[in-house]
C-alpha cells in the first residue's frame, strides 16, 4: 500500500487506476480529482 499524496488515503499500487510519474517516481491516487490536483503542481506534492 502507498499513500495518495493529495488526500493521504492508502492506495493499493497493484490495482490503482490513477497514476502519475514525476521525476522518475510513480505516484498513486485514490480518485481522478487527486491525480488532476497533483498534475497541476507536482512539485508541491512530490516527496
Amino acid at each position: 500500500m502507498v499513500i495518495d499524496p493529495i488526500c493521504k488515503m492508502e492506495v493499493d499500487e497493484k490495482t490503482a487506476k490513477y497514476v502519475s510519474e514525476f521525476k522518475g517516481k510513480k505516484y498513486y491516487f485514490c480518485a481522478p480529482g487527486c491525480k488532476v490536483e497533483f498534475d497541476k503542481n507536482p512539485d508541491k506534492y512530490a516527496e
